[in-house]
């Protein structure tokens, strides 16, 4: 498979989860699979299956492209141009450690931040769920009222 179609497949994949699951669990769920996928490809390396290895890796970078692209910044601004350049740098490293002698120490501290975004976007879902159900409950209130 080529980079365009592995490109495109994670694309597809971001917005078909987009539309199935809100987009902060999307998001939280996409970097779980990032992680998950460089585990694997840090293993199949130790294992000396490469082209394995370069399987997952490719799709887990495939997932932080489909991230990195689909950031909105009208509305993210300053934040946004701040992911965007982190899951970039976070691309970049995947691929500069890949297959090098202290590739199981960098993957650790990729697969480390990674998961702080991640956690850091799991924190955000449920701040912005809290939210949402103060604003409900405020409006249900509001209208019992009005009656």
């Amino acid at each position: 498979m080529t980079q365009n179609a592995t490109a495109y497949q994670a694309n597809n994949a971001y917005r078909s989860a987009a539309v199935a699951v809100p987009p902060l669990k999307a998001v939280v769920m996409l970097c779980d699979g990032a992680i998950t996928l460089l585990q694997k490809a840090l293993d199949a390396h130790e294992a000396k299956r490469f082209e394995e290895g370069h399987i997952y890796l490719t799709r887990a970078t495939a997932i932080l492209r489909g991230l990195s692209h689909n950031l909105d910044f009208t509305r993210g601004g300053a934040m946004a141009d701040r992911l965007y350049r982190t899951y970039n740098a976070l691309i970049m490293a995947c691929l500069r450690s890949y297959g090098r002698p202290q590739a199981r120490e960098n993957f650790r501290r990729i697969i480390a931040s990674l998961a702080e975004l991640r956690d850091a976007w799991k924190f955000v879902e449920a701040t912005a769920g809290k939210a949402a159900k103060a604003r409900a409950l405020d409006r249900t209130l509001e209208s019992a009222a009005g009656r």
